[in-house]
């Protein structure tokens, strides 16, 4: 047992890992940029919230942990940025990170690649959920962080509306409330209107 216990903790400080990739979201109105562990976690709650919200049938556990393992591929890729050139690429470095993890001695979830790939690819009502509130909390927090990301890297109302688009067929209220906020942010100067 003992071995056990040294297998695990050795697996869960790789996990750590995760707290060392900034992102480029501001947190708390623009105090600093929120790391990748905590937004999986501020993801996981999200999507708790949303799936009571919405009233659907939901599996909650699925849902929770496909939110969980959602950036486990950073701790070696690293973060990609929405607006990124380099979004198409980071899937494979992703995946790659996670089959490596997965086959770590202390690692004792046996599905684990199993569910990155369905919230990365999957159709399930849950991975298209995750999809939704995985844009949704980053475009909050330049809501409340005045643009300061959008500022940053001189991002267009075009940029967010295009990345955004898919929100509309999966949750069209949702969507409603986006569009609302991008021409806010847009009257106050925080987003480019081009």
């Amino acid at each position: 047992m003992t071995d056990s216990v040294t297998q695990i903790s050795d697996f869960l400080l790789q996990l750590d890992g995760l707290k060392s990739v900034n992102r480029r979201t501001y947190i708390n109105g623009g105090e600093r940029v929120e790391n990748s562990a905590e937004h999986s976690w501020h993801l996981a709650m999200a999507c708790w919230a949303f799936s009571e919200l919405l009233k659907d049938e939901f599996d909650l556990l699925k849902l929770i942990k496909l939110a969980l393992v959602h950036d486990l591929g950073e701790i070696d890729a690293g973060d990609t940025f929405l607006y990124s050139d380099n979004r198409s690429n980071a899937h494979a470095d992703e995946r790659r990170c996670v089959e490596k993890i997965a086959l770590h001695p202390g690692n004792s979830i046996s599905n684990l690649v199993m569910l990155w790939d369905e919230q990365e690819i999957g159709e399930s009502k849950e991975a298209r959920l995750l999809k939704v509130i995985d844009r949704l909390l980053p475009f909050l927090h330049n809501i409340t962080s005045e643009g300061r990301a959008w500022q940053d890297n001189r991002i267009q109302k075009s940029q967010v509306l295009k990345m955004h688009k898919f929100i509309e067929g999966e949750q069209p209220d949702i969507h409603k409330w986006f569009l609302a906020k991008v021409e806010y942010a847009v009257e106050q100067g925080w987003l480019r209107a081009s």
